[in-house]
């Protein structure tokens, strides 16, 4: 009787797998069709040519299509690191890094606005014994609010190329 059940228990999640094979994200970073024409930086410089190194590699990727949009950049970041605990003696125990990006992104032709928008993300993270691995972790954390931004940006970037 368990073989059975077994047996049929099986095959439902092999239904269930098999209905999944053909998903596609709404989203997907290969349905925006654009080219970075011009593009300037501001505020954060480390941070914003980051951001632009990904939003450039993704327009470079296989795109042969002659409905692509040329668009221009404009990328003003801010990292802001604040103390958010202190133990009794003042020492810092936690921080608080944020980081605010204003993207604007603007047809090349038309000059027409694709995109005015004003990302903030935010984590914390604590202090660790070694300072070695604290400035690892905020460097971590650093790199984890660039993806979020990034993949925010992604979202509305796609979804006002594609309403345009």
């Amino acid at each position: 009787m368990k073989k059975i059940t077994y047996l049929i228990f099986a095959f439902i999640v092999l239904i269930f797998i098999s209905e999944c094979a053909g998903y596609k994200p709404i989203f997907g970073s290969t349905n925006i069709q654009f080219d970075i024409a011009d593009y300037s930086i501001k505020g954060d410089k480390i941070i914003g040519k980051k951001i632009y190194s990904r939003l450039h590699r993704l327009s470079k990727s296989e795109k042969n299509d002659q409905n692509i949009t040329s668009v221009k950049f404009l990328i003003d970041t801010l990292k802001n690191k604040e103390a958010t605990a202190k133990d009794n003696v003042g020492k810092i125990l936690e921080y608080k890094i944020t980081i605010k990006t204003k993207i604007i992104t603007t047809d090349f032709i038309t000059d027409e606005k694709i995109l005015n928008q004003t990302f903030i993300s935010s984590l914390t993270y604590k202090v660790q014994d070694q300072h070695s691995d604290t400035i690892k972790l905020e460097n971590k954390s650093v790199e984890n609010l660039i993806n979020k931004i990034f993949q925010e940006i992604l979202i509305k970037l796609s979804h006002n190329i594609k309403t345009k």
